[in-house]
C-alpha cells in the first residue's frame, strides 16, 4: 500500500493535513488538524497535481477521524473535490465526514449553478458611455425640476402660514449658517482682499497709478468676489453639511417615517435650511466685502505707504449703492443655490454610507457649477447694461464738442477781427 502525504501548515497547535492512501484501486483522503480560513483554502488542483496516485484512482473516500476544528474552508475544498470527481467520472464517498459538514456539502451541491448566470465584464463603447451619461443627466434634470417645484410650493405655503415646520429649526439653522461661519469667512475674505491688492499693485506701479489699488479692491470685492467667495465657502461648509444630514436621515429611514406620518419632508426639513441660508448669505457677503477691503487697506498703508484717509476717499468714490445692492442680491441667489443643491442631494441619497459621501461631493460640485453659470449670466447682463450706458455717454460727448467748436471758432474770428486786443 503506497503512502503519499501533502501537508500544509496552519496553526502551530494542530497543523492542517491531508494524507492520500491507496486502497483497492481507490484512494482514501485522510483529513487531520484544523481546517480554518485563517490558514487559507486548500485547492483541489494542488491535491491532484502533487499526488500522481490520485489520477488513476476511480473512487475516493473521506476519512475525517483526525479532523479537529473546521469552517467554510473545508466545505469549499470538499465541493471542489466533488466537482472534480464528477467531471472525471469518479466517485466520492462523504460518509466519513461529520454530519454538519456533510449536510453543508449536500446543500452547496443541491442547486447547480445556472449557465450564463454570471455577469461577464466588458468594456463599454463610447456611444454607450455617452448615451448612459445623457440619460442620467436627463433623469437628474427631471428630479431637480421636481424638487425645485416642491420647494417653491413650500415657500408659498410658508408665506401664507400653512407650511408645517418649526421656527426653532430656523433659528438653529440661522446660527449654524451665520455666526458659526464667521471665522472661515473672515480668514478667506481678508486674504482675498490682500491678494487682489498685491496683484493689482504690481501692475499699477508700472503706470504710477498706485492709489487706484483701492478702486480695484473695492470694486472687485463689492461686485464679484465678496459674494462669490462667501458662496464657495458656504457650499463646502454648509451645503455639504445639509447633504450629509439629510442623507443620513435617508439611510436611517427618518424621511420615510415623516412621509408615513403625513409630514412633508420638504416643508419640515428643507424649508428651514433654505430660509436660513437665503437670509444669512447677504449678511455674510457684506461682511466678506468689508473684510476684503480691510485686507486691501493694510496693503495700501503698508507697502504703498498711503494715508488712511486717502485710501478711504478712493474707496468711497469707487463704490456706489447700486454696486452694494447687486452684491447682496447675488449673495441671496447664491445662498438659494447652495441650500437647494445640498438639500436635493441629501433627499435623493442612497441607502449606504458610500451614498452619503457621494451625495455630499455632488452637492458641493453642483452648487459651484450652478453659481458659476448664474454668475456668467449676470455678468453678461451687467456688461450689456454698461455698454448701453457708455453709448449714451458717448453720444452726449459728441454733441458737446460741436458746441465748443462753434464757440471756439466764433472767439477766434473776434480775436482776428480786433488785432488791438491781441
Amino acid at each position: 500500500m503506497a503512502l503519499e502525504t501533502a501537508v500544509e501548515q496552519g496553526g502551530a497547535e494542530a497543523p492542517r493535513g491531508i494524507e492520500v492512501r491507496q486502497q483497492d484501486g481507490g484512494a482514501v483522503l485522510v483529513l487531520s488538524g484544523n481546517w480554518l480560513i485563517d490558514s487559507g483554502i486548500f485547492s483541489s488542483a494542488q491535491l491532484f497535481d502533487k499526488q500522481p496516485s490520485t489520477r488513476d484512482a476511480r473512487a475516493f473516500t473521506i476519512d475525517a477521524s483526525g479532523l479537529a476544528e473546521w469552517d467554510s474552508s473545508l466545505i469549499v475544498f470538499l465541493v471542489e473535490i466533488k466537482k472534480a470527481c464528477d467531471a472525471g467520472g469518479k466517485t466520492l464517498d462523504l460518509s466519513g465526514l461529520p454530519e454538519g459538514a456533510r449536510r453543508l456539502v449536500d446543500l452547496a451541491l443541491a442547486v447547480p449553478e445556472r449557465e450564463g448566470a454570471r455577469r461577464k465584464e466588458r468594456m463599454a463603447g463610447l456611444v454607450e458611455v455617452v448615451g448612459r451619461e445623457v440619460l442620467n443627466g436627463l433623469k437628474s434634470s427631471g428630479e431637480m425640476l421636481a424638487f425645485l417645484g416642491q420647494t417653491i410650493m413650500a415657500f408659498g405655503k410658508a408665506l401664507t402660514g400653512r407650511a408645517r415646520y418649526r421656527f426653532s429649526d430656523v433659528f438653529l439653522m440661522l446660527d449654524e449658517c451665520g455666526p458659526e461661519a464667521l471665522p472661515i469667512v473672515t480668514l478667506i475674505s481678508f486674504l482675498v482682499g490682500m491678494i487682489l491688492a498685491f496683484v493689482g499693485l504690481v501692475q499699477l506701479q508700472q503706470f504710477g497709478a498706485d492709489i487706484f489699488v483701492a478702486n480695484l479692491v473695492t470694486i472687485s470685492m463689492v461686485r464679484e468676489m465678496g459674494a462669490m467667495m462667501t458662496a464657495i465657502i458656504m457650499s463646502g461648509r454648509t451645503g455639504a453639511a445639509f447633504a450629509a444630514q439629510l442623507g443620513t436621515m435617508t439611510v436611517n429611514e427618518e424621511i420615510d417615517a415623516l412621509r408615513t406620518m403625513g409630514i412633508s419632508p420638504i416643508e419640515y426639513l428643507v424649508l428651514p435650511r433654505m430660509l436660513a441660508l437665503v437670509l444669512m448669505m447677504p449678511l455674510l457677503a457684506l461682511y466678506g466685502m468689508l473684510l476684503g477691503m480691510v485686507g486691501g487697506l493694510l496693503v495700501g498703508i503698508g507697502p504703498l505707504e498711503l494715508g488712511i484717509m486717502q485710501y478711504w476717499n478712493h474707496t468711497i468714490a469707487a463704490v456706489s449703492v447700486t454696486d452694494v445692492a447687486g452684491g447682496l442680491f447675488k449673495g441671496s441667489v447664491y445662498g438659494a443655490i447652495v441650500a437647494c443643491a445640498g438639500c436635493m442631494q441629501g433627499m435623493s441619497c442612497g441607502r449606504s454610507a458610500e451614498a452619503v459621501g457621494s451625495a455630499t461631493t455632488r452637492a458641493v460640485v453642483l452648487s459651484i457649477v450652478f453659481m458659476e453659470a448664474v454668475h456668467g449670466v449676470q455678468h453678461h447682463e451687467d456688461g450689456g447694461r454698461e455698454q448701453a450706458v457708455d453709448a449714451r455717454h458717448h453720444d452726449h460727448g459728441q454733441e458737446v464738442p460741436e458746441l465748443d467748436h462753434g464757440h471756439g471758432g466764433h472767439a477766434q474770428e473776434e480775436q482776428e477781427g480786433d488785432p488791438d486786443e491781441l
